[in-house]
């Protein structure tokens, strides 16, 4: 079998290499199953559609508990930004440049984007769910998690277009302290931000 690691990884890489060299538009599912040596049946059972090789987003009930973890007195905004961070402060930062690739990838693509905002809408509702049954108003829970989610957003795009710059967990740190309500504490915007 080509390739180390799980099946999935094995999908997942042949898939980026395709996508990089053919484009997403030009590569289909049953070459990114030929190039992993196993049957586009077996990329269906790891993967629902071919987007969902660059969408795949499994940290939605990571960040909706460290969302509902945050102290109620804060304002639902703070909740959230806290959140993410916590959250985000528990994944480890990409070692490869397989996840720039696959953000540069969808950044690039109109109907990828579209999909992304579907996917972060996902991630919203998860938010705004931990925090209205904690008793947050809908509205405010709505504009919390949407301002936090879309500074969220703008850090990841801005990683995959300047690959010089800080890593990602840096700019995500920076974008949501652009949220901060007190912000002595925080460092200027642009500056770097220790991992």
């Amino acid at each position: 079998m080509p390739g180390a690691g799980t099946t999935r990884e094995r999908l997942q890489r042949c898939a980026m290499t395709l996508f990089t060299e053919h484009g997403f538009d030009g590569t289909t599912v049953a070459d990114i199953a030929r190039a992993a040596g196993v049957s586009h049946m077996t990329f269906f059972r790891h993967f629902p559609t071919k987007e969902s090789v660059l969408l795949d987003d499994p940290y939605d009930p990571a960040i909706g508990a460290a969302v509902a973890a945050q102290p109620a007195h804060l304002t639902p905004l703070e909740r959230v930004r806290r959140g993410l961070l916590a959250a985000w402060s528990a994944l480890p930062e990409p070692a490869d440049d397989q996840t720039r690739a696959r953000v540069a990838i969808v950044a690039a693509h109109a109907g990828l984007r579209a999909r992304a905002w579907e996917n972060n809408q996902r991630t919203e509702h998860v938010v705004v769910a931990a925090l209205v049954d904690d008793g947050v108003p809908p509205l405010a829970a709505r504009v919390a998690a949407g301002a936090c989610l879309g500074a969220l957003m703008a850090a990841l795009l801005d990683w995959a277009e300047d690959d010089v710059g800080p890593g990602l967990g840096a700019r995500v740190r920076a974008a949501l302290d652009q949220l901060a309500v007190d912000r002595t504490d925080v460092a200027p915007a642009g500056s770097e931000v220790a991992p």
